[in-house]
């Protein structure tokens, strides 16, 4: 069994349930637990695992990740422990796509938002802090994956993420499986 931990991160809201449909699309097992249903937001659901939410207390399910794909949200990135070898693929997304994709979801949920320009602020730092984050970490190889890339060019950017996490999956990956798997459809909250 390959001990990889494949790790899919990001912002919220910039695409990480569509990159761990395309490594399932493609034949890389990922670890999820069903918890979170599939809704307007994301119609073909979220593929998360809750026990990520506890990653700063509680790790003890980190090595039934090994040989999978796991999606850690960038915030909680720093608090994967030492020991482990990741590959972190992180999605980029233009920020102005993400707060209004959040806006739209917290207005459909009946929350209230924190004020645009605060939360604009907050990813900007959190993402220098990501920058400093895996430039201190050895054990973690980073792959950044542009939102609009995978959207434009679905078949290059499969072949890209098959070909940095390849080997770490227990069997290779289908590029064109992971390609088929964006549907651009779906990209709803689009600047320009």
């Amino acid at each position: 069994m390959n001990d990889t931990i494949t790790v899919v991160s990001g912002l919220p809201r910039s695409g990480t349930s569509l990159l761990m449909q395309m490594l399932a699309a493609g034949g890389m097992e990922v670890y999820t637990d069903g918890e979170r249903a599939a809704d307007d937001d994301n119609p073909r659901g979220y593929l998360e695992l809750e026990a990520v939410k506890r990653l700063k207390h509680d790790a003890s399910w980190l090595p039934a990740a090994r040989g999978k794909a796991v999606k850690v949200i960038s915030h909680l990135l720093g608090d994967l422990p030492d020991g482990e070898d990741y590959r972190v693929v992180f999605l980029e997304r233009d920020i102005e796509e993400v707060l209004d994709s959040q806006q739209k979801m917290l207005e459909r949920l009946g929350r209230p938002g924190a004020p645009r320009d605060v939360v604009r602020r907050a990813f900007a730092a959190h993402l220098a802090g990501f920058d400093r984050l895996t430039a201190s970490r050895e054990d973690m190889a980073v792959l950044r994956l542009p939102y609009a890339e995978i959207i434009a060019t679905p078949k290059a950017a499969a072949e890209r993420l098959a070909g940095f996490v390849g080997d770490a999956s227990p069997a290779p990956l289908d590029a064109a499986a992971m390609a088929a798997a964006v549907d651009p459809a779906l990209y709803r909250n689009r600047r320009g």
